[in-house]
């Protein structure tokens, strides 16, 4: 058993930008957005830098203006103290909440500083998968490993479990109705407005939200992942689901995640490094799991994650009051109610990455200042917070007020 918990003393985020030229974080860099994030962390906190020991953040695509540790060179841009160190983590999209673990284990191991552990992605200016590797650029690995690309394993999914075009429009209208009003209703306590550098504001709210959005306006959307899948990717899919027969493509740019910039930065510490510097836990981080599933259907972690995580810690479905679930496409999160019986009420009750975009390293420090906010707006207990990666990952993380 962890000899410290790891408490949670304030999780924030920035807006989330559309992730293209016209978005509205495009023409910042990727580190001045996380250094910002960084300086309105300690100020909305007050504590000392110095006794932070490291910024751990996940980037999915880490290089050009995002490689080089840039955790470290944000937390220098930020103005912080010299000795704080810097950690870049990549497991795809779970990349930022196993930051978040990878701090809150140091604290359980019986470190005594404070960690800020998050996320920074700046999707605009840095093209998802132009890090390559053997999936990307690799056929003969690629095949012989039976991967595809996420969308044709999101049509997969779909396929094999039966689900509709017009269930994962549904779902998308929904998330778009729920981030439209948790963002009327002041949900976001945890959003930092962006400002640029002389502090004029230039974002304050989501910007890919679209409160008007209907299932009939998502109807005449064209699948996104069919010249995809006619490449051969729908042939390697089939070649391993054969009960299929044919991957049917119901995923369009309208029912999966959107492309976004962001960043997220939570603050992590033992109770007794969160006295010195005047800090007050709002929660703990009571267990990490991790687990990976079949490679080819790819997106169904999150339910073995939730159980593991959920037996590590004793506890059962009913136990847990609120649920985020990150949607890198409609089916993950249908799915992921489906495998653990869960009620809809209870899952991503303000919207998800649908709505709100999906910055890839960032996403899971944005669903832990989500889920940690609205527990303490119901003056809720416990939840879960889990998303899907590549490869066939899943991660999930407890969190648990104080």
């Amino acid at each position: 058993m962890p000899s410290e918990n790891a408490y949670i003393f304030d999780a924030i985020r920035t807006p989330r930008g559309r992730g293209r030229r016209d978005g509205a974080l495009h023409e910042f860099k990727p580190v001045t957005i996380l250094a910002s994030l960084l300086r309105s962390l300690q100020q909305r906190n007050g504590f000392d830098t110095g006794a932070v020991s490291d910024v751990v953040m996940g980037v999915v695509t880490p290089l050009g203006e995002q490689g080089g540790v840039i955790p470290k060179s944000a937390a220098q841009l930020a103005g912080w103290d010299e000795s704080v160190c810097g950690l870049q983590v990549n497991r795809f999209c779970a990349s930022g909440l196993e930051a978040i673990n990878i701090a809150a284990q140091r604290v359980m191991a019986g470190a005594p500083e404070l960690m800020v552990a998050g996320g920074v992605e700046s999707m605009s200016r840095v093209a998802m998968g132009s890090d390559g590797g053997p999936w990307q650029e690799d056929p003969e690995t690629a095949f012989k490993v039976g991967s595809v690309p996420q969308g044709i394993s999101a049509d997969l999914i779909a396929s094999v479990d039966g689900y509709s075009r017009h269930q994962l429009d549904e779902w998308a209208v929904r998330s778009h109705e729920r981030a439209a009003k948790a963002g009327h209703d002041g949900a976001f306590k945890s959003l930092i407005p962006f400002q640029d550098g002389v502090g004029l504001p230039v974002l304050a709210r989501d910007e890919l939200v679209r409160a008007n959005c209907t299932s009939q306006a998502l109807a005449k959307l064209e699948p996104s992942f069919v010249k995809m899948g006619a490449a051969g990717f729908d042939d390697i899919a089939v070649s391993r689901f054969p009960a299929v027969r044919r991957v049917e493509h119901v995923h369009t740019a309208g029912n999966s995640s959107g492309i976004a910039d962001g960043a997220s930065a939570v603050l992590i510490g033992s109770r007794a490094a969160g006295e010195k510097q005047g800090l007050r836990p709002r929660a703990r981080i009571a267990a990490t799991a991790v687990v990976c599933t079949d490679p080819t259907l790819m997106l169904t972690g999150p339910a073995p994650a939730t159980r593991k995580l959920l037996a590590q810690a004793g506890l059962s479905i009913a136990d847990v009051d609120l649920f985020e679930c990150n949607e890198a496409f409609a089916v993950v999160v249908l799915r992921y109610i489906k495998e653990l019986g869960l009620d809809e009420g209870r899952v991503n009750v303000n919207g998800g990455a649908i709505a709100m975009g999906h910055p890839l390293g960032a996403t899971g420090g944005v669903l832990v200042s989500m889920l940690l906010d609205e527990l303490e707006r119901r003056d809720r207990r416990r939840g879960v917070v889990t998303l899907c990666a590549g490869g066939g990952m899943g991660i999930a993380t407890l969190i648990e007020r104080v």
